[in-house]
């Protein structure tokens, strides 16, 4: 006979996550007397308790605005009900994390998932802005299970450096190639310096920070309308608020990233990151986050999008604009809008609400300039093209949009480094061999090989090629570049030459063949004289010898699986993305 069971009690604040002394009623008892020395009543701790994770520190100016989100935030959550409790995190800084940045991303993600399971919380609040630490925040909380809602800090203002605007970084990597060339001389380039960061707050282009911005907001795990606000604005304050809200609201509906993070909203997301010319460090984190959920991200359907999905963000590096301007002409409701026919309208956001349904209840649409029409876009395809061959028979990836027309289908000599620093070593020697019409090679800065995919991928041009006025070549590598650079550049090649990949092989004057029209990236050389060469120089994977640095590289994946540990993705496939075409 079937015995009627009666579901289990649902636990929530203070309740959750009790440690155990064999005696619940004690282990509540001695929380809440620890908890009462911060001089909290019994009315407050009765409330939902939204965790708030700060990611302040000295160490990052993108982040410096954290202490005024944190109080916004905790507004919200008490006009809402609930209990706010901010607690911190790793904070990780594109400029000040070594080796690199994405090599910290995941121990972030692990710090951040650790955090929300071991404190109790029914909801929590993400802020986060600078590259790496929005997707490690959102990996963590993905598996962490627990409702989430991300907030951004928001870009920085741009500047002034002789009445011309400027702004991190893609200006630092323009006034530095005119340094390097010498059209500007040490005074110019110092005064540059003082103006690119003229406030607090993430990179004001289209860079990586300001990309995965906008694909939290195309995931639906930001408040709508949350992406864009500077951060030193009235608006993002405002945004904080609604964020403290909306999280009490989550937790009481137990809205958990499972049910916002899908397979449509990753779709929506590779939309929108094709149709803003983000970076490509976005498919890397991407395919990192939906990799926590069982979600596959397809490199091919990838492809596919990018082929119908225009560039519609008029923003640097692939435009002109800056993201206060992306801000001012609608932001990601308005880019939305234009995307709308390509989108699944039924995922699932924040408010509880669906895609369709925010968009409905949008500000109507204004002329502005920044965010084109579908019918008038800034460059006709995606953002990003794949690219095979047997130079990257996992695939490797280009910002096709960045990139120089005249370079896209290019055939070169390569010049090979080994690695970043036999390129320091190099690059700017006046004997080298190089020629404007070769293809340079960077190897060994991968997941493994860098460690942590430097973004040394975009490689300088040689200082005597600069001098005679040469601004872009082919430049390859398994390694990664900063969303705010541009140039004909290939990037995140796998398998990675540190694990035996075919760049392993590639030697000085070697003929390699860039197509971007058939999506092909060859090394031609033979297949036997390639495996003569394997066999020749055998390759070992790099070992670490103690702590995280050891656990980093037994465990890192490949790009294509996003960088992630292989111990933190989830143990089986439940969706791959994107589909087959529906429309």
């Amino acid at each position: 006979m079937a015995v009627n069971k009666s579901p289990a009690p649902v636990v929530s604040g203070l309740s959750k996550g009790l440690t155990n002394y064999g005696d619940t009623g004690f282990s509540l008892f001695l929380r809440k007397a620890f908890i009462k020395g911060a001089g909290y009543t019994d009315d407050a701790l009765a409330r939902p308790v939204i965790g708030i994770v700060n990611t302040g520190s000295s160490y990052n100016p993108c982040h410096g605005n954290a202490p005024q989100l944190v109080e916004a935030v905790k507004r919200g959550v008490m006009l809402a009900g609930g209990l706010p409790v901010d607690f911190p995190t790793i904070s990780v800084h594109e400029s000040f994390s070594q080796p690199t940045s994405m090599y910290l991303r995941n121990l972030m993600s692990m710090d951040t998932e650790e955090m929300i399971r071991a404190q109790p919380m029914d909801a929590v609040v993400l802020i986060g802005g600078c590259d790496k630490t929005v997707p490690a925040q959102l990996m963590g909380a993905a598996s962490a299970g627990v409702p989430a809602i991300e907030l951004v800090t928001g870009a920085m203002l741009t500047g002034s450096h002789r009445g011309e605007r400027v702004g991190a970084c893609t200006d630092c990597r323009r006034y530095w190639g005119r340094y390097r060339a010498e059209e500007i001389d040490a005074a110019e380039i110092s005064d540059v310096n003082n103006q690119l960061v003229a406030s607090v707050g993430t990179c004001s282009v289209m860079g990586t920070a300001s990309t995965m911005a906008c694909l939290a907001e195309a995931l639906g795990i930001m408040v709508f309308g949350g992406a864009s606000a500077p951060a030193v604005t009235a608006d993002r304050i405002r945004v904080a608020e609604r964020t403290g809200t909306t999280a009490v609201a989550m937790a009481a509906s137990r809205l958990t990233p499972d049910r916002i993070l899908t397979g449509k909203a990753f779709e929506n997301a590779l939309r929108v990151l094709l149709a803003i010319g983000g970076s490509t460090n976005g498919i890397v984190h991407l395919t990192a986050m939906a990799g926590r959920l069982g979600i596959d991200i397809d490199l091919a359907g990838l492809d596919r999008l990018s082929r119908e999905t225009p560039v519609l963000v008029d923003l640097k590096p692939s435009g002109q604009h800056y993201m206060e301007d992306f801000h001012k002409a609608g932001g990601m409701p308005a880019l939305l809008r234009e995307l709308r026919p390509l989108l699944h309208l039924d995922a699932l956001t924040v408010s509880g609400r669906t895609l369709g349904q925010e968009l409905d209840a949008a500000p109507p649409a204004f002329a502005q300039e920044v965010i084109r029409p579908f019918s008038s876009p800034i460059y006709p395809a995606g953002g990003l093209a794949v690219l095979r061959g047997n130079l990257a028979p996992g695939g490797a990836i280009i910002k096709q949009s960045a990139a120089n027309p005249d370079l896209m289908e290019h055939e070169g000599r390569a010049v090979v480094f080994e690695d970043a620093e036999d390129m320091a070593r190099r690059i700017d020697d006046d004997t080298l061999d190089v020629r404007a019409d070769d293809v340079l090679v960077l190897k060994r800065i991968g997941p493994t090989g860098g460690p942590g995919m430097p973004e040394a991928g975009y490689m300088p041009i040689p200082r005597k090629l600069a001098r005679a006025g040469v601004k872009d070549m082919v430049r390859i590598s398994d390694g990664c570049m900063s969303g705010t650079a541009a140039g004909t550049i290939v990037l995140h090649v796998t398998p990675e030459a540190a694990v035996g990949g075919p760049l392993a092989h590639v030697r000085n004057g070697d003929r390699i063949r860039l197509s971007v029209q058939r999506r092909e990236i060859a090394l031609l050389v033979s297949d036997e004289e390639l495996a003569r060469r394997a066999a020749e120089h055998p390759i070992e994977r790099p070992q670490g010898e103690r702590g995280y640095h050891k656990l980093y590289l037994q465990s890192v994946t490949q790009a294509d699986q996003g960088a992630d540990f292989d111990f933190l993705r989830a143990s089986a496939t439940r969706e791959t993305v994107p589909g087959k075409p529906t429309r």
